[in-house]
């Protein structure tokens, strides 16, 4: 762990000149070739005027008008990806990697342990990327007086989006009153710090009655998205528990869809079912695959 201060600086400087020198020529030429010729409708920008919304985004946005099972054209997809590294074993090497390929392709975020967020938030500083981590993970058995406090935290150090795993055994156990606990504890201090929350249900876990549950509980808490799973459970994000969750909540909350998937066409089959985010390691794969 870097813990001199100057060291970080330097290292966020060279990543960072790295980043915005390969970046500024393309984004130039995007610009230029732009200009006023598109004319997006119906709230489709996201999907036919991808560098226009880069840049609302950029300007800072936190949220586009769209449409369900619409993937933006070309890289407009890693508009959509919270691109993800989670081991435990991550170096900072590969979390810089993980920030210099978020700001190539412009992902929605990265998605990384608590411990990396001070890291990320300097190395993404000026860039559309948002930094997301995790609370509660990957097993949500912690009291929700932790879970505040990790999120809390998280806020502290430059996150600002918290995805929460819940007490599954406690929606197992039927105790709703205890999961609605622990998601609002969540929910509100993650709120109070400008934080949105994606609230991870663990679906592989439940049977399809409380995948329902689970999701309403999170509606009712004021989260801001569903999310399918940890990827270290038995199984990832399913088509059917996508659409399952899109039906719980209705189409004004988002639904992330996280664990295995691998390549563009899982992505948009879990767009198509409901999904507005995608929990992915393989972003890049999946991001040259739709060019």
């Amino acid at each position: 762990m870097i813990t001199d201060p100057k060291a970080v600086e330097r290292l966020v400087e060279q990543i960072t000149h790295q980043v915005l020198v390969a970046l500024s020529a393309g984004e130039s030429r995007a610009a230029g070739a732009l200009g006023d010729a598109c004319q997006c409708k119906d709230g489709q920008c996201s999907r036919d005027c991808v560098d226009k919304v880069r840049q609302v985004v950029a300007a800072g946005a936190a949220r586009i008008t769209s449409g369900l099972g619409v993937i933006p054209h070309e890289a407009g997809v890693g508009a959509l990806i919270d691109h993800t590294l989670l081991k435990p074993d991550a170096s900072e090497a590969q979390i810089a990697q993980l920030c210099h390929e978020a700001r190539k392709y412009n992902f929605a975020s990265v998605c990384i342990n608590p411990t990396h967020v001070k890291l990320c938030a300097q190395l993404l500083k000026g860039s559309a990327v948002r930094v997301c981590t995790v609370v509660g993970f990957p097993l949500g058995a912690t009291p929700p007086e932790v879970k505040a406090y990790e999120t809390q935290r998280a806020i502290a150090d430059g996150a600002t989006e918290i995805d929460m795993v819940i007490n599954i055994g406690a929606l197992k156990s039927k105790d709703y009153l205890d999961v609605a606990r622990d998601i609002a504890a969540v929910v509100q201090t993650a709120h109070s710090g400008g934080a949105i929350v994606k609230v991870i249900i663990e679906a592989a876990l439940l049977t399809d009655e409380e995948k329902m549950i689970a999701s309403k509980l999170v509606k009712e808490a004021g989260a801001e998205f569903v999310k399918t799973s940890t990827g270290f459970a038995s199984g990832g994000a399913t088509v059917q528990d996508v659409a399952l969750i899109r039906r719980a909540i209705g189409p004004q909350m988002g639904v992330k869809a996280a664990g295995g998937i691998r390549t563009y066409a899982d992505a948009q089959k879990m767009i198509e079912a409901g999904a507005t985010r995608i929990g992915a390691s393989a972003s890049i794969q999946i991001v040259e695959a739709a060019r």
